[in-house]
């Protein structure tokens, strides 16, 4: 009811009534009218009375009120239905300034923002020193990790993450089965890297949470993560993934050494090591 209060009938498109006066808002019979529904029914769904709900009068009945994506699927929890998936109220392509100031803050650690299919939007400064994100690289993360001869080399424990990456990356497929963006990069994966293919091969599904990660860098040798990754509810459609030093490791203060002035001079000439 508050939500048709909020609605006129100018907003959903209906004559203003000749001048008379009337309530706020809209009226419960012509919500129903707008929404394709008996004015019975959306009464007796005002009321909370169990009735038959399908999710397509729920979407219908969400257009006329004008409810945000968070309003609709709260709609579909009232009625009884697994809400649908959040939609993203940005363009893809868009990154907020906030965005990036946290990962930029988050130096001299590492730290990238990635979409729904891991390629990658933006990175901080001790991600390329670090991980070797460099603008030529692909911009995937996924296929990255397979075909990347420079993480491949840094990568230590690469034998031991790769499957709950892969994992990783089929329950983020899970949440979309009908995207084909993900089967795109599967196939991608599958064509660069037989070691891809046998681990997809095997069904393994893992949210997405954190990874213990041991890099070697050329420049100040062994350093150890706890890699974790970090849903947006205000950005649906992208992740942040932050990488901290593991405790009671040098990995910290290597980090300061190598995202100084000197350390990413030295590390221009370092990339391909």
């Amino acid at each position: 009811m508050s939500r048709r209060a909020r609605v006129s009938p100018a907003d959903a498109g209906l004559p203003d009534g000749g001048g008379r006066r009337r309530t706020p808002g809209l009226r419960r019979e012509e919500v129903a009218v707008l929404a394709g529904v008996g004015a019975s029914w959306y009464q007796w769904l005002e009321q909370g009375r169990d009735i038959t709900v399908s999710p397509q009068v729920l979407d219908a009945v969400g257009r006329v009120l004008r409810l945000s994506d968070t309003e609709r699927r709260h709609l579909y929890v009232l009625a009884g239905l697994n809400p649908p998936l959040p939609r993203p109220e940005y363009d893809p392509g868009y990154l907020c300034d906030g965005l990036r100031r946290l990962i930029d803050g988050w130096m001299p650690f590492p730290a990238h923002i990635m979409d729904r299919y891991w390629n990658v939007i933006a990175y901080n400064d001790a991600a390329a020193l670090v991980l070797g994100f460099r603008p030529e690289n692909p911009e995937n993360c996924l296929v990255t990790f397979f075909t990347d001869p420079v993480y491949r080399a840094r990568a230590t424990s690469w034998e031991q993450t790769a499957p709950w990456v892969v994992a990783q990356y089929r329950a983020a497929c899970s949440d979309y089965p009908d995207d084909e963006g993900f089967a795109a990069v599967v196939r991608e994966a599958s064509e660069a890297s037989p070691e891809f293919a046998e681990l997809w091969a095997r069904g393994d599904v893992r949210p997405g949470g954190q990874l213990t990660k041991e890099l070697e860098h050329p420049l100040v040798g062994a350093l150890f993560f706890e890699s974790t990754l970090l849903r947006i509810p205000a950005r649906p459609d992208l992740a942040i993934v932050l990488h901290n030093p593991v405790p009671d490791t040098d990995t910290a203060a290597k980090l300061e050494r190598l995202t100084s002035p000197e350390g990413r001079r030295d590390g221009m000439y370092s990339i391909a090591g």
